[in-house]
């Protein structure tokens, strides 16, 4: 199972990464000001995981694959590592669809 891991920016600023069951990182959000907005960028994962529309299919400059994952007003709300492959980007969002929806939250700010 998925968890959402929460942690301090050296700026003071909250994030979290999506990982999956293996460990591995499967999507980091932006800096937040506070942890509630933190949590509600978790609770927003969640709710728009399932929606493929809600996913940015893009390269990078070097011409890597990558997705973002937008909210319904359009906001970026987690972003993907680099990829290697289109496939391994589409494994990518298969991977949040099927662990951000009950993935636990892992405060390690306290």
């Amino acid at each position: 199972m998925g968890k959402f891991v929460i942690t301090t920016r050296a700026n003071g600023e909250f994030q979290f990464n999506l990982k999956a069951g293996n460990g591995q990182t499967i999507l980091t959000s932006e800096g937040y000001t506070t942890k509630a907005a933190c949590n509600n960028g978790i609770e927003s994962v969640k709710k728009n995981a399932a929606d493929d529309d809600r996913y940015d299919r893009l390269e990078s400059k070097s011409g890597k694959p990558y997705f973002n994952l937008k909210a319904g007003n359009g906001q970026i709300i987690g972003s993907s590592e680099m990829y290697e492959s289109v496939s391994a980007r589409e494994n990518g969002i298969e991977s949040v669809k099927k662990n951000a929806p009950d993935a636990t939250i892992d405060d390690q700010t306290a």
